[in-house]
C-alpha cells in the first residue's frame, strides 16, 4: 500500500505516469500533478506574530469601549488588561471601540470584567451596552465650548484689538481692570485645557506610561505650553497671551474627536444591530408542558416554541407548525419566508405570523451569534496596513517634537524674538499631529465591513481587504458552487414513461431516483391520474447496484437502468435511444433507459442543475485567471471546460486533494477560493482567499476570509468589488494624510503658519479622511482594471 503524492491517500493500486514523479490514488490527483508543478518548498520570509486572543486557550468575549482615542489607547488597554490574573490576551480596536479579551473562566467571572478593565479614563462595557462616558463628553463639549465663546469673545473684544494697536479706550490692560480680564481669560481657558480637554491629557500620559508617544501627546503640549507662557507672562505682568491658542487647540480637537466618533459608531453600527438581537430566553417544551430556560441551557434535539414576533433562539428545523419568518438579519433578504415542517429554522431570525415548534439542531447554537462573533473579531483586530502605520505614528511623533525644538531654537538664534520663536515651535506640534494618519485605516475597513454585510457579504478576517484585489486566480469549486447540488431532470420522458419510471425508482435511494420521483409528483400524469406514484402497487423489486432497478406494475415488468440491464431483462434497445444515452454521458450528465413490454420506450435524464448565474459571474471575474475543481468526471466537467471564460477545469480531484490543488496554483500568484462551505472547509483555508457560499445555518467561518449568508453565487463579484473599493478608499485617505504632512509641516517649520491656524488645518484633515470613509461604497463608484475589477456588477439577492 503506497501514500498518494498529491492528496496523500493511501492506495493499494496507484495511477502512475512515466513523465510524472510519484504515485498518485486516482486519475485526478495525476492530472493536477501533471498539470501543476510542485511549488518552491522554500519557507516564506518570516511573520512577526505576538500575543493575540486567537493564540490563547480560553473564553472569548468582547467589550465595547469609550475613551479611547487613538492606536496608542490599543496598545495601553491591551498590556493593563494582561496585567489582571486570569486574563491571557487582549486585543483593542480605536476604529470600533472594541475590546476583545480571552481569559480562563475558572478565574475570572465575564460578568465581572468591566469592571475588572475600566479606569484610568476608560470605561468598559459588555458589547452593545450604552457607556456613561459618552454623555460625560458631550457634557465635556457644552461646558468647553461655553467658556471658549467668552474666552474668544473677551480677545475680540478687548485683546485682538490692543494687540493690533486700535485703542478703543474700553479697558486700560496694564491696570487693574486689565489684570481681572486677563485672569478671567485665564480661569476660563483652564476650564477649557482641564475639563474638556481632560481625555487628551490622558491620553498624552497613557502614552508617556506605554513609551509610545501619540498624537494626544502633541495636541497636550501644545495646549499646555500655550497655556503655561500665558500664566507666566500674566504673572509677570505682560499683557500678550495665548489663551486662544490652548483654547481653540483642544476645543477643535474634542469637536473634530467628538464627530469622528459619531462617525466610527455609525460605521460599525451594525455590531451593535446584531448583539441587539441575541435572544437569551427561550421556551421549552417539556412533557409537563412548557418553560422558560436560558438559550445556553439549551440541548440538541429540545423542542422550542417560538410565538408571533418572537425570534428563533438557535439552528434548529421545524418539528411542527408553519410561519413567515423574516431572515433578513442573515440573509438580507427582506421577504418573509414560509417555514413549514422539515424546513431549516435560523437562529435569530424573526417569526412575522404563525407559531412553529424548533427541534435544536446537533450544535445547538445560532447563527445570528456566529455572525455577531465574527463581526467582532474582525472589527477588533488591525489589519497589516493599520499595524505598518502605527508603527509610522510611533516614530512621527518624537520626530515632529525634535523638529519643534529645532524650530524654535534655529528661529531664536536667527533673531526672531522669543514669543515668535515659541509660537514656530507650537505651529509646528499642532499641525504635524497623525490623527488623519490613524484613522485613515480603521475608519475605512469598518465601513467595508458595515457596507459588505448589507449585501449579505460578512467579512470574517480584515486582511480580506487588503488580499482581494490581489487576487490573480479564482478557483471554482463545482458542486453546491457552480451548480445548486441537487439532481434535476435534464431530459423527460413522456408521462406515461415517467409515471412507470417513478413507480419503480420510488424503492431507490441515488439522487436520479429522487429527481425522478420528484418530477412525477408535479407532472401532468400525476394530476390527470389524482395520485401519486407511491401509490401504485409494484411487486417483485428487484436491484440492480451501479445499473438500474426493476419491478412489476399490474403483470408488466417494469426496467429502468442502463442498455446492458435492459437487454439482459429481454428487452430490446432502439439505437437511437443508445445514441441519446452516450450523448447524455458526454456531457456529464446520467442517463436511464425506461422499458416495458419487450422493448425500450424513452430516456430519462438527470444532471446537476447549473446555476443560472454562473457564466455571468465567472466572465466578471475578468482579467482573473478563473479555474474549476470538481471531485466529478472530466464528463460533468465538460460545460465549463468548453467556457471560454474558463481557463482552467481539474476533474476527478478528491476532496482531501482540493487543498493541495490551491497550494500549488499558489505558484500562480494570489489565490481565491470559492466554495459550498462544507467540505470544501481545508481548501478555503489553505487559499490567499477563502469565499464560503452558505445558507445561513452552515457558515464556513473558520476556513473563510467571506461568507457569502445568502448562497448567492452572483455576490461573488460583489465581494471583490466591496474589498477593492475599500481598499482604495483605505489608499486615499493615506494618500492625503501623507500629503497634509508633507504641505503643512514645511510650512510651519518656516514660521508661515500661526498655531491657530494650525489646530484648524489639523482638525480640517482629520475630518476630511472620516467624512471619506463615510462616503457610500456603493455603485456609484467605478472600478478601474488596473485594481483588478472589470465588467458588469452582479448584485447579490435583497440588493
Amino acid at each position: 500500500m503506497t501514500d498518494c503524492t498529491l492528496c496523500g491517500l493511501a492506495t493499494d493500486d496507484p495511477v502512475t505516469d512515466s513523465d510524472v514523479a510519484g504515485s498518485f490514488c486516482c486519475r485526478g490527483c495525476l492530472e493536477v500533478a501533471r498539470t501543476l508543478d510542485e511549488p518552491d518548498d522554500t519557507d516564506p520570509e518570516a511573520v512577526e506574530t505576538g500575543t493575540d486572543p486567537d493564540d490563547a486557550e480560553g473564553e472569548t468575549t468582547f467589550c465595547s469601549v469609550s475613551g479611547m482615542h487613538c492606536a496608542t489607547c490599543e496598545l495601553f488597554l491591551e498590556r493593563r488588561a494582561t496585567t489582571h490574573d486570569g486574563i491571557r490576551a487582549a486585543s483593542a480596536s480605536y476604529a470600533t471601540g472594541t475590546l476583545r479579551v480571552t481569559y480562563d473562566p475558572d478565574r475570572v467571572d465575564a460578568d465581572a470584567l468591566p469592571d475588572r478593565l475600566s479606569g484610568t479614563g476608560y470605561e468598559v462595557a459588555h458589547r452593545g451596552a450604552d457607556t456613561a462616558t459618552d454623555d460625560q463628553r458631550e457634557g465635556r463639549l457644552l461646558v468647553g465650548g461655553f467658556f471658549g465663546m467668552m474666552t474668544m469673545l473677551w480677545y475680540l473684544l478687548f485683546l485682538y484689538p490692543a494687540y493690533l494697536g486700535l485703542d478703543f479706550g474700553l479697558v486700560d490692560l496694564e491696570g487693574a481692570a486689565g489684570a481681572y480680564l486677563l485672569w478671567n481669560t485665564a480661569v476660563m481657558t483652564a476650564v477649557v485645557v482641564g475639563y474638556t480637554g481632560w481625555p487628551l491629557l490622558r491620553g498624552a500620559v497613557v502614552s508617556l506610561r506605554t513609551g509610545r508617544p501619540n498624537m494626544d501627546l502633541l495636541v497636550a503640549m501644545a495646549a499646555t505650553t500655550a497655556f503655561a507662557y500665558s500664566v507666566v507672562a500674566v504673572l509677570l505682568g505682560r499683557t500678550e497671551v495665548y489663551f486662544d491658542v490652548a483654547t481653540v487647540i483642544v476645543l477643535a480637537v474634542s469637536v473634530g474627536d467628538y464627530y469622528r466618533d459619531r462617525v466610527r459608531r455609525a460605521a460599525a453600527g451594525r455590531l451593535t444591530d446584531l448583539s441587539s438581537q441575541r435572544v437569551q430566553r427561550a421556551t421549552l417544551r417539556t412533557d409537563a408542558g412548557t418553560e422558560t430556560v436560558a438559550v445556553d441551557a439549551l440541548a440538541p434535539g429540545d423542542e422550542v416554541v417560538v410565538g408571533e414576533g418572537e425570534r428563533i433562539p438557535v439552528d434548529g428545523q421545524v418539528a411542527e407548525g408553519a410561519a413567515g419568518v423574516d431572515e433578513s438579519l442573515v440573509t438580507g433578504e427582506s421577504l418573509p419566508v414560509r417555514k413549514m415542517p422539515g424546513d431549516d429554522a435560523v437562529g435569530g431570525a424573526l417569526v412575522t405570523d404563525g407559531e412553529v415548534v424548533v427541534r435544536v439542531g446537533p450544535d445547538a447554537e445560532s447563527t445570528v451569534d456566529r455572525l455577531t462573533e465574527l463581526l467582532w473579531r474582525v472589527q477588533s483586530e488591525r489589519g497589516g496596513v493599520q499595524r505598518l502605520v502605527d508603527r509610522v505614528a510611533a516614530v512621527f511623533v518624537p520626530l515632529v517634537v525634535g523638529l519643534a525644538v529645532l524650530a524654535g531654537v534655529g528661529h531664536l538664534v536667527g533673531g526672531a524674538a522669543p514669543t515668535d520663536a515659541l509660537l514656530t515651535g507650537l505651529a509646528v506640534l499642532v499641525v504635524s499631529c497623525p490623527c488623519a494618519l490613524g484613522l485613515a485605516t480603521p475608519l475605512a475597513t469598518a465601513a467595508g465591513v458595515r457596507a459588505a454585510l448589507d449585501e449579505g457579504v460578512v467579512v470574517t478576517d480584515g486582511s480580506a481587504f487588503e488580499t482581494a484585489s490581489e487576487v490573480d486566480v479564482v478557483a471554482f469549486d463545482k458542486t453546491g458552487t457552480l451548480t445548486t447540488g441537487a439532481m434535476w431532470l435534464v431530459e423527460r420522458p413522456d408521462d406515461d414513461a415517467l409515471w412507470r419510471a417513478a413507480a419503480v425508482e420510488q424503492f431507490a435511494d441515488h439522487p436520479l431516483a429522487t429527481a425522478i420521483t420528484g418530477a412525477a409528483q408535479v407532472s401532468g400524469a400525476a394530476v390527470e391520474a389524482g395520485a401519486q406514484p407511491s401509490d401504485t402497487a409494484v411487486e417483485d423489486v428487484e436491484h440492480h447496484p451501479g445499473r438500474g432497478v426493476s419491478g412489476t406494475i399490474d403483470g408488466e415488468r417494469v426496467v429502468v437502468g442502463t442498455p446492458s440491464l435492459l437487454a439482459e431483462e429481454g428487452l430490446s434497445v432502439p439505437e437511437e435511444l443508445v445514441e441519446r444515452c452516450e450523448r447524455a454521458r458526454a456531457d456529464g450528465q446520467i442517463p436511464a433507459l425506461v422499458g416495458w413490454d419487450g422493448r425500450a420506450r424513452d430516456v430519462v435524464v438527470g444532471g446537476d442543475q447549473h446555476r443560472e448565474e454562473w457564466e455571468t459571474v465567472v466572465e466578471s471575474l475578468s482579467p482573473r485567471e478563473v479555474v474549476v475543481i470538481t471531485g466529478d468526471g472530466p464528463e460533468a466537467a465538460a460545460p465549463f471546460e468548453r467556457h471560454d471564460a474558463v481557463d482552467e477545469v481539474f476533474a476527478g480531484v478528491p476532496p482531501d486533494a482540493k487543498a493541495e490543488v490551491v497550494e500549488r496554483l499558489q505558484s500562480r500568484g494570489t489565490v481565491a477560493m470559492v466554495g459550498d462551505g462544507t467540505n470544501d472547509a481545508p481548501a478555503l483555508g489553505t487559499a490567499d482567499l477563502g469565499i464560503a457560499l452558505s445558507s445561513g445555518t452552515a457558515l464556513a467561518a473558520d476556513a473563510a476570509e467571506a461568507v457569502v449568508t445568502t448562497g448567492d453565487l452572483g455576490a461573488v463579484p460583489r465581494v471583490f468589488e466591496l474589498t477593492t473599493r475599500t481598499r482604495r478608499r483605505i489608499r486615499e485617505n493615506l494618500a492625503w494624510a501623507f500629503c497634509y504632512n508633507a504641505v503643512a509641516l514645511p510650512l510651519a517649520l518656516l514660521g508661515l503658519l500661526n498655531p491657530l491656524f494650525a489646530a484648524l488645518a489639523m482638525t480640517a484633515s482629520s475630518l476630511l479622511v472620516v467624512a471619506n470613509s463615510a462616503r457610500s461604497l456603493g455603485d456609484g463608484e467605478s472600478i478601474s482594471t488596473e485594481e483588478g475589477v472589470s465588467g458588469p456588477a452582479v448584485p447579490a439577492t435583497g440588493d
